[in-house]
């Protein structure tokens, strides 16, 4: 009776897989991780990219791929699995909207490498890496800025609005603040010439305690 309880052939149901397919999909997910941590790198708009989201893309291009081979190999491994994966919860914010794509990106390739289509997945990252170099390291003919005015009164505002209305090729006003102390405005502009002269000749203004101008990607506002 013993004998029947332990002779049983767990081992050999689970380990249906081949180690030579394993070992090159696991390689070409690593380097193709690699690429796409590169093309962060070089697309990223910050000043720092964040080497932590670097590894994160990497590794999930692993484990998806693991992942993948493990579904495919075994039917009951995969409807387990599917069970397991379905109860997991992510709470990381992602702050950049671009970094999805690099998370989607990652996922992505990790399935299709997967799933065996290893030329699929090179000659798709090559595409992706090439329009995200276009795209996002492409530079516009001019920059938005948001610029901070606080005026004394509001002659001073009205004086600074028609200065901003004759250098600016566009203005929105994003927020009024009026106190005793005065008024302070909050306008979204895109200049016509440089905003070192720009920014000095609203200082100038009568009425203009400071002015201040920083640049605006349109994710914040001031």
């Amino acid at each position: 009776m013993l004998e029947q309880i332990l002779d049983f052939n767990y081992l050999n149901k689970i380990a249906t897989f081949s180690l030579p397919d394993m070992i090159v999909a696991l390689f070409a997910s690593f380097t193709i991780g690699l690429f796409i941590f590169f093309v962060y790198t070089k697309t990223y708009r910050g000043v720092m990219t964040s080497s932590s989201f670097g590894i994160t893309l990497i590794a999930m291009n692993l484990i998806t791929t693991l992942v993948i081979l493990t579904v495919s190999s075994n039917l009951i491994i995969s409807l387990g699995m599917v069970g397991a994966l379905s109860i997991v919860r992510f709470r990381t914010v992602v702050k950049e909207p671009l970094d999805l794509v690099y998370l989607f990106w990652s996922i992505t390739v990790g399935i299709i490498v997967g799933a065996g289509l290893v030329t699929l997945a090179v000659l798709g990252s090559v595409v992706i890496g090439l329009i995200l170099f276009i795209f996002v390291n492409r530079k516009t003919r001019d920059t938005p800025y948001v610029v901070v005015i606080s005026c004394d009164g509001e002659r001073a505002e009205a004086l600074s609005l028609a200065l901003i209305k004759r250098q600016t090729k566009k203005h929105v006003i994003k927020a009024k603040n009026v106190s005793k102390n005065g008024v302070e405005l909050s306008i979204e502009v895109r200049l016509r010439e440089s905003s070192s002269q720009f920014i000095n000749a609203l200082t100038e203004i009568d009425g203009v305690s400071s002015a201040t101008m920083v640049s605006y990607n349109g994710d914040y506002y001031l």
